[in-house]
């Protein structure tokens, strides 16, 4: 069995793939102990043409080649043929940063926790161009259950699953997958990986450069775009029906739901146009989340009451307070 699996999704990256295998180059790793799974979803571009010979310098490179099928199915797709006693999922437009993958694994392996859960950086494509390195300090760790983890630590805004080694065993014991079809996907599989897991460590040693670009997934919102972030907020409502979940869990669940209830009509009005539009998008949460009640704090006690008696009026006042905020600050 090799140490780790790291799988890869690529799709049109060309302009940052190259970079992306050379940070994974840096690391230090033996090809004996960790394999790389790359899954080619239908690129377009030239994104495979430029890791041509990295490729087929390493013989633990497997490539997977299939049509668009998007990030989820791709992630699973890699998951299934994965051999590692630990995976990580990467974006092929991210990198790693120099020599800080080997701590993150010897940790893993030696703790045999289910969640290694590290920082990361945030950064533009200029700032990226003049990165000349990070000394990382001295690396402290934190042992968490995932329920401890999930009340205390889990920032909503930042269910990103590329920061994580998970043991592989523990991903397939408790049937855990992305959902297929969707964007947001990180969402649910977080909140579900974190209320399922046992031993988790937590640390502040940065694994990633967290890739702030215009044409990345997070930066396009559509019509379209609002019935996946639906079906996330559906998937991660559903987990409130987990055994054994205590009363900080199920607050802790209902607030991040809120959370992503909010951002998505945040989103909404910020790009998306016309007042029929606005309503498809009330109306995708509607049929697609149709039992969401939040009951912690005035403010989302007024949102469920106003919501349930009439989402059209609701998103409509929504709207304009969100325009008049928009004119006044």
């Amino acid at each position: 069995m090799k140490q780790l699996s790291i799988l890869i999704p690529i799709h049109n990256v060309e302009k940052y793939v190259r970079d992306f295998f050379e940070s994974i180059s840096r690391q230090g790793l033996d090809d004996i102990c960790h394999e790389i799974i790359i899954i080619n979803d239908g690129s377009t571009d030239r994104s495979m043409d430029m890791i041509d010979d990295i490729i087929h310098q390493h013989d633990n490179i497997t490539v997977i080649t299939q049509e668009n099928q998007g990030l989820s199915v791709t992630r699973n797709m890699g998951l299934e043929r994965a051999k590692g006693e630990y995976v990580l999922f990467l974006d092929s437009d991210d990198l790693l940063i120099d020599g800080s993958l080997p701590v993150l694994l010897n940790k893993a392996l030696v703790s045999r926790a289910d969640m290694i859960v590290a920082d990361f950086m945030k950064m533009n494509d200029e700032e990226i161009d003049h990165f000349h390195g990070y000394q990382q300090q001295d690396v402290e760790w934190k042992e968490k259950t995932g329920r401890q983890f999930f009340v205390e630590d889990l920032n909503p805004y930042q269910c990103y699953v590329w920061r994580t080694l998970f043991k592989r065993q523990f991903l397939i014991d408790n049937h855990i997958r992305f959902f297929p079809g969707i964007n947001y996907q990180d969402i649910p599989f977080t909140h579900e990986c974190y209320l399922k897991a046992g031993k988790c460590l937590v640390t502040s040693w940065k694994l990633n450069i967290y890739r702030r670009w215009e044409g990345s997934a997070t930066n396009r919102f559509n019509l379209g775009k609002t019935k996946s972030f639906a079906t996330a907020i559906a998937k991660t409502w559903e987990l409130r029906g987990l055994e054994g979940l205590g009363k900080q869990e199920y607050k802790k669940l209902q607030d991040d739901v809120f959370t992503s209830f909010s951002t998505c009509l945040n989103l909404a009005h910020q790009h998306i146009h016309g007042f029929s539009n606005q309503m498809k998008v009330i109306d995708n949460i509607s049929k697609l989340a149709p039992n969401l009640i939040f009951t912690n704090g005035i403010k989302q006690i007024t949102t469920t009451i106003f919501y349930r008696i009439s989402p059209h009026l609701f998103m409509a006042l929504r709207f304009i307070r969100w325009k008049l905020c928009r004119i006044l600050y």
